[in-house]
């Protein structure tokens, strides 16, 4: 089974995944607990960036206490295109020491809304540790679509590729659900930990709803629908989840 790392420079541990644009899923060490920032509007990467720079120093935090993050892209992108954006991403965590070329990690949810979509990718969200003198056992598991990772490529992998029936998603859905419970698993919590679940999808997630969320427990607190789609043609079914208990709206100017 797959160990989680302990990044001391953040006070967190992560869920190894074998790609270069994230973890799969973060969890505070003894001593720290994370908290969770959404923003008013979506904010262009670079100013994103500089934002939580600004957030982090406000508070005293390292900039390797960053350890999670939501992002809107225009439109799904080609595997080459995705690969070129997280490139260009990740040189920012090598930039705060936080990527070392092995690991990255910073969890991360990356999709598109399917109306309204910003002009360039941007931040939604970001979470990040702080010291804590009691134990809350928090975490954030990255999004997933239905593919498993390290593969070398989507296409080959994906799970019923092209594939919108009912029956189709209902798979999806299945295999999706699972992937978040090995990497809560793996951090050492289950449904019965978290807080809330995101679902990424613009398909109707009905006819799966009781039998994959509701009997797994992964409604426990509701479920948040994101009306997008996966940063990758093709990709269909995306969600996250995880356990915060301290969350805050930053505004931001229009």
């Amino acid at each position: 089974m797959v160990e989680a790392i302990v990044f001391d420079a953040g006070g967190y541990r992560f869920v190894p995944s074998g790609v270069l644009q994230y973890s799969g899923g973060v969890a505070a060490q003894p001593g720290y607990t994370i908290r969770r920032v959404v923003f008013s509007r979506p904010v262009p990467v670079k100013e994103g960036f500089k934002r939580i720079e600004n957030i982090l120093r406000a508070e005293g935090r390292p900039l390797t206490a960053f350890c999670a993050c939501e992002l809107r892209s225009p439109a799904p992108l080609s595997e080459t295109g995705f690969s070129t954006f997280n490139t260009d991403y990740v040189q920012t965590l090598k930039d705060w020491g936080i990527y070392d070329g092995v690991h990255n990690p910073i969890a991360r949810s990356n999709v598109c809304p399917e109306i309204d979509p910003p002009a360039e990718p941007c931040f939604y969200a970001f979470s990040y540790t702080v010291p804590c003198d009691t134990e809350e056992n928090t975490y954030v598991i990255a999004g997933s679509s239905e593919v498993p990772e390290g593969k070398g490529n989507y296409k080959d992998h994906l799970v019923r590729y092209q594939d919108i029936s009912p029956e189709g998603m209902h798979e999806k859905a299945r295999w999706v659900l699972a992937e978040m419970e090995r990497r809560q698993a793996v951090l050492g919590y289950t449904w019965r930990d978290s807080t809330a679940a995101q679902l990424y999808i613009v398909h109707n997630p009905h006819p799966f709803l009781a039998e994959e969320f509701a009997k797994r427990g992964a409604m426990r607190f509701g479920l948040t629908w994101h009306f997008v789609r996966p940063p990758v043609v093709d990709m269909e079914f995306e969600m996250d989840c995880r356990r915060v208990l301290n969350e805050r709206i930053e505004l931001i100017e229009a």
